[in-house]
Order: C-alpha cells, then structure tokens, then sequence
C-alpha cells in the first residue's frame, strides 16, 4: 500500500461513512433547503411530518437488544415520541407509515441507519435557532430538533467511539455502509412524500 493510499483511505469508520455518504447527505441538504421549512408554520409542520415517519421506522432499532447492548442509551436517544408531540403542537395529523420502510436489517446495517439519525442532532442545533423564528422551541412544536440529555457534542462523541471500536467483518462494513447510503435516500423519500401532500389540520 503506497503512501497515497494511506492518505486517501478514512482512519476511522465513521470518516469513511462520512465520506461515502456526502453525495447523499448534500443533495438532502439541498431538497430540504429547497422546501423552505422555516419560511411558514405550515412548511415546518411538513418538514417535521418527514422526521416524524423516519423516527417512527426507526423506533424497532432503538430499542434492539442487540444494538442496545453496544449503546446502553440507545432507546432514549430515539426522537419519535417528540416529533409525534410536535405533530399535535402544529395542530397537524400523525402521517400513515409510507412504504418501503427499514425492516429486520442486519446489526451491522442498523448501525448505519443508526450513525446517520444520530448524527442528524448535530445539524439540528442549527435547525432549532430558526425554528425559534417561528415562536417553536425545545418544548413546543420543535421537541425532537431540542438538545439531547447530555449534550449533543458527547451523545454524538459516545456513539461514534462505540461504532469505531467494533469488529466487524468485510460483510459487516459493506452492511454498514449500504445502511447509511439507505438511510439518507429513504429520508429524501419521506421529505418529498411530506411536502406532496399537505397536513390536515386535527
């Protein structure tokens, strides 16, 4: 292996997850830009319909033995009960689950599901000071942008470690990356699903 090599190649899993899923993660980016949520009431309630579908396809895996078993505090990390009190803040309905959910994935692919909602919190401190602007807070309309108990910085620190110490096989890794990758492209899904249908009001 030359030197280059070395270089090109992330140290740590996690760079390496981040680096293969930057295409992904940018065009998100863009599409959530592009849906203004912080403009109206009414955007915001339909960007926080798509983190309520993708928290609620997620709840199984927060609460995997297996998975908890590696991150102790994993079940209170979830944010699906939040945004489903977000939801019923913004005087909007709980959405139907939309197909093509997340079901029985391997460890190591939930891992990736995982890495990419968690790290979602560290975005989402800049997500809440606009949210603000829109008389929502920590405690009304935007519970599941609010900080985790703890800190985001060492919720996000935590998980991380843990995630880089395991050995997994060369399966495990393309598992775990495929997780990832899916993870971002099925939150697109469900943020274009939201913002093509508008929220009935309760």
């Amino acid at each position: 292996m030359t030197t280059q090599d070395t270089a090109q190649r992330p140290a740590l899993r996690s760079q390496r997850l981040n680096q293969i899923t930057h295409e992904p993660h940018s065009k998100l980016d863009a599409l959530v830009k592009a849906h203004a949520p912080f403009e109206t009431s009414a955007n915001f309630a339909r960007f926080v319909v798509a983190q309520y579908l993708f928290q609620s396809e997620l709840v199984a895996l927060y609460n995997d033995p297996e998975l908890v078993a590696l991150v102790g505090d994993l079940p209170a990390r979830c944010r699906a009960e939040a945004a489903k009190a977000d939801l019923a803040d913004l005087d909007t309905e709980v959405p139907a689950p939309v197909a093509g959910a997340v079901n029985n994935p391997s460890k190591a692919e939930a891992l990736g599901w995982l890495f990419v909602s968690e790290g979602s919190k560290l975005g989402a401190a800049f997500l809440i000071k606009r949210a603000v602007g829109l008389g929502l807070s920590e405690t009304f309309g935007a519970r599941h942008l609010g900080e985790p108990a703890g800190g985001r910085a060492q919720g996000w620190k935590t998980f991380v470690k843990t995630l880089d110490e395991l050995e997994l096989s060369a399966d495990q890794e393309a598992e775990l990356d495929k997780g990832a990758i899916d993870a971002f492209n099925r939150f697109t899904v469900l943020l274009e699903q939201a913002y093509a249908t508008t929220p009935e009001p309760v």
